[in-house]
């Protein structure tokens, strides 16, 4: 989503999060899961996404962690939606975080070309991210 792409690393980091990510989900525990180099730095839990980042960035001093953020998968889409904006992008720019990554379809993004425009600054990437387009036989991942 935006010019900033992620890097090969955040890309190994989406493939290996994002169905943790669902999982979390479809366990009622959280939404979001920060990942790094393979590893889960932080699961959102009742604190929320933004203390959730701060967390992530406490535990990553390096920076470039991907943040990946699912809809609940028991929740009413009409009622609770995954929702980012520019504070989001602030929050994840404090804790040194690289790659937001989002459900297409699924994910509300206020004041979207704001959001696109401060990410590209602070070098965050912004994927929608959908596995089953990345398993077509004519469609590879980036590596």
């Amino acid at each position: 989503m935006t010019r900033h792409q992620p890097t090969d690393r955040q890309w190994a980091d989406i493939r290996f999060g994002y169905e943790l990510g669902l999982t979390l989900s479809r366990l009622q525990i959280g939404q979001a899961i920060a990942i790094a180099d393979q590893n889960v730095l932080a699961v959102e839990a009742l604190e929320g996404t933004d203390r959730m980042i701060e967390r992530a960035g406490s535990l990553c001093r390096k920076g470039g962690w991907t943040l990946i953020k699912v809809a609940n998968t028991h929740a009413d889409m009409r009622i609770d939606v995954p929702t980012i904006g520019v504070t989001t992008i602030e929050k994840l720019k404090s804790a040194n975080a690289g790659c937001l990554v989002l459900t297409p379809g699924q994910t509300i993004m206020l004041e979207k070309p704001k959001v696109l425009e401060l990410a590209d600054r602070f070098r965050i990437a912004i994927v929608g991210y959908d596995p089953s387009f990345f398993k077509s036989e004519s469609v590879s991942s980036p590596t």
